[in-house]
This record gives structure tokens, C-alpha cells and sequence, in this order.
């Protein structure tokens, strides 16, 4: 499998414990490197899976300067996309509980944006997945907030963990691009990657 890739080494570019468990899960070797401070801003007038991918390719381009030719980049960007507004990691609790309360009862947006990069060759496409969330009441955000860990997660949950259990409804499109990283697409863009 990815025989095109076994010259290159394989960076994943991303600090996300859930991206680095969904890579491992694709068998192949590969190593995490992260940048401190890449801006992460995007400009206003972009909309739904128009941001992470536009982060993705900003990620990719602030890695390009110091990759090796055998090198190959993954970078990914994830957000929830709610009535309109982009969702990323809540600043504090108090974001984090309105995100949730927000997204009680509704239906969301995930979209992950992708970028692979080699020496020679880029390419960058999104995800989306629609989730149903059920109605969650004041108890059941505060126990997910008091317990859980949604400060680094855009929207302020993971679909894998308790509130993901007795919150999601329905799900269309990948649940792993929910986790963060839409794996099968990538494997299949993967496999696509001009061999060295």
C-alpha cells in the first residue's frame, strides 16, 4: 500500500493527539514536526470549508522553506461551521459553554481542510460532515466541561468522547473528519502523490 510514497519521509504537521491516532491508523511510518506561532487567521469575507482549507494551505506554505526534497507535508485544519459563523478552539469555558448550548438541538457543519506537499507537488481539498446534535441540557455541558478536555477542539467537543456518546444524532459524511482528519479521502489523495 502507498508504495509510491516509500522514498519520502512523511511529516504530519499538526500538535493534535486525534490527528496523530487517525494517522497512525492509515500503517504508514511517518513522524510529527509542529511550528510555534503559525498564524491561523483568515480573511473575513471566507465562508465555511473555504477557512480550514485556506489555514491548510497557509500551514503548508509556512513549512515549505525548511522541508527536505524527500519530504512530504500533511497539514490540516479543522472547523465547525454553525448558522453562518465559523467555530474554532473556545478562548475560555464560558465560549466553550456557549458553543455547546448553540449547537444544542442542530445540525452543524465539520469541515476539514487537507494540504499535501512535496518538493515538487501540492494539492489541498476539504471535508464535510453534517452532525445532529441532540438537545443537551445545562448538566449534561457542564459534566462534558467539568470532566472533558474541549478547549483544544474546534466547536468545543470531541465527537469521540462522552458528549459525542449521548449527543450525536446523526451523522452524514466521515466521522473521522469530525475526529479531525477526513483519513480515507487523504489515503486516497495519498496514493495519488508522484512517487520520488
Amino acid at each position: 500500500m502507498l508504495d509510491n510514497l516509500k522514498d519520502y519521509k512523511i511529516i504530519l504537521a499538526s500538535a493534535s493527539p486525534r490527528r496523530r491516532e487517525l494517522m497512525g491508523g492509515l500503517d504508514v511510518i511517518y513522524e510529527v514536526r509542529t511550528l510555534p506561532d503559525v498564524d491561523e487567521s483568515f480573511p473575513s469575507a471566507l465562508q465555511g470549508g473555504d477557512i480550514p482549507l485556506y489555514i491548510s494551505q497557509k500551514k503548508a506554505e509556512a513549512y515549505r522553506s525548511i522541508m527536505a526534497p524527500d519530504e512530504l507535508v500533511i497539514t490540516a485544519d479543522t472547523i465547525v461551521w454553525l448558522d453562518g459563523k465559523a467555530l474554532g478552539k473556545p478562548a475560555d469555558v464560558d465560549e466553550a459553554r456557549r458553543m455547546l448550548r448553540n449547537m444544542s438541538g442542530k445540525t452543524h457543519n465539520v469541515f476539514t481542510g487537507v494540504t499535501i506537499t512535496t518538493a515538487t507537488h501540492s494539492v489541498s481539498f476539504t471535508a464535510c460532515s453534517n452532525v445532529t446534535f441532540a438537545t443537551l441540557d445545562d448538566e449534561e455541558i457542564e459534566y462534558y466541561l467539568g470532566k472533558y478536555k474541549p478547549m483544544d477542539k474546534a466547536g468545543a467537543y470531541g465527537v469521540q468522547e462522552w458528549i459525542g456518546y449521548i449527543g450525536m444524532e446523526n451523522i452524514e459524511g466521515s466521522y473521522f473528519n469530525v475526529m479531525g482528519l477526513p483519513v480515507q479521502r487523504l489515503y486516497n489523495e495519498l496514493k495519488k502523490i508522484p512517487a520520488l
